[in-house]
Order: C-alpha cells, then sequence, then structure tokens
C-alpha cells in the first residue's frame, strides 16, 4: 500500500480506520519508549524514527544522506509491519522478542527485521515498547558501526 504523504499526520490520515487505529496505538508506544535523540518523520514511504545526522553525521551506511535508521511502521497490501532494525542480526534480542511473544501467547510473524500483524491485537505493545526501550542512540549507533565493520570484514575475507 503505497501512501504518497510527506508528514505523518497525512500518512494515517490517508489510512483506512482500522489501519489508522493499529498503526496510531502502536506509533504512541513507540513514542512513549523511544529513547532520547531519535526523531520521528517520514522515511521510506513510511513513518520513520531514525538517527538524525547532527548526532550521527554519517547517516545510514547504504546511502549516507539518508539518517541512520532505527524503526519503520507502515502499512502494506496485505498487512501492517514494524520494522526494528536494531533487532536485525541481533540474535540474543531477535530470540528474546520471540520468547516474550510466546509468554503472552502471541505469534510472532517476522523476517529478518520485520514483524507483520494483520490486527493490533497481534502485537503485545509493552514488548514492542521494551524492544524500543533498548536502544539508546549512543548504544545502537555503536552497534550499527560494529555490524557494518563485520559486514566488511566477511566480505574481504570472502575475495
Amino acid at each position: 500500500m503505497k501512501i504518497a504523504a510527506t508528514t505523518v499526520n497525512e500518512y494515517l490520515a490517508a489510512l483506512p480506520p482500522d489501519r489508522r487505529e493499529a498503526i496510531s496505538a502502536v506509533r504512541k508506544v513507540i513514542l512513549e519508549y523511544l529513547p532520547k535523540g531519535y526523531e520521528e518523520g517520514m522515511s521510506y514511504g513510511m513513518i520513520g524514527y531514525y538517527v538524525p545526522h547532527s548526532i550521527f553525521p554519517a547517516g545510514y551506511h547504504c546511502d549516507p544522506k539518508q539518517p541512520l535508521p532505527f524503526a519503520s511502521l507502515g502499512s502494506q497490501k496485505h498487512h501492517m509491519a514494524l520494522y526494528l532494525m536494531c533487532i536485525y542480526m541481533n540474535e540474543p534480542v531477535m530470540r528474546w522478542l520471540g520468547e516474550e511473544f510466546a509468554r503472552r501467547g502471541k505469534k510472532l510473524d517476522m523476517g529478518k527485521a520485520c514483524i507483520r500483524f494483520k490486527k493490533l491485537e497481534d502485537l503485545p505493545l509493552e514488548v514492542i515498547g521494551q524492544t524500543i526501550a533498548k536502544f539508546p542512540v549512543k548504544d545502537y549507533t555503536a552497534y550499527c558501526l560494529a555490524a557494518v565493520k563485520s559486514m566488511k570484514s566477511k566480505r574481504k575475507a570472502k575475495n
């Protein structure tokens, strides 16, 4: 579901009522738990949470003109999605997340960094908030720098 919005409010207004309610509820939790330093705005066609260039001038390693993405929240064609870059390649946090979903009787439908959900009840919101809160900006940027360095080392070793 492609939404041509330039602001978060425009994005929310363009959603069908049921999805607007669900996305707004998840957004509220993210904003409540989001550590200081991150900013909210539109990013990659979705609501994005990112480390601004004023804090992390290097930006996103794939496109340094973009701020470092932390999380995104969007409505896709067949589901809604919460993208948590902080869990990508982070086995301990991914394992914890799976355990916490299971403890609450929820099925975790997840890709590498994407949690898919069809309705708000599919998400244990307190777990989402706790996940967001685990990553102060300083820790997240250090994690990202280490991950990029590791990827570059692996590529170099293959060649």
